[in-house]
């Protein structure tokens, strides 16, 4: 579950980041290019800041269970 809402959210900060330097001021691409930064550095550390943020907001990741057995 949190790998969807990490992929949701960098997508989204993507989308609106480029939106904003394309209308806004081109210098929101060096937003674009830190979340795209921190995405490549996330697949060789193992290691995510929005992946804690989810956590303590409570979001289940895909292999914790709701329920006890």
């Amino acid at each position: 579950m949190i790998n969807r809402y990490i992929r949701a959210i960098a997508g989204t900060f993507v989308i609106i980041s480029v939106l904003m330097g394309m209308f806004v001021n081109p210098n929101w691409l060096w937003f674009t290019l830190f979340v795209g930064a921190n995405l490549f550095q996330s697949a060789f550390t193992q290691w995510c800041l929005m992946e804690k943020f989810l956590v303590k907001l409570g979001i289940k990741d895909e292999g914790d269970c709701c329920s006890e057995k």
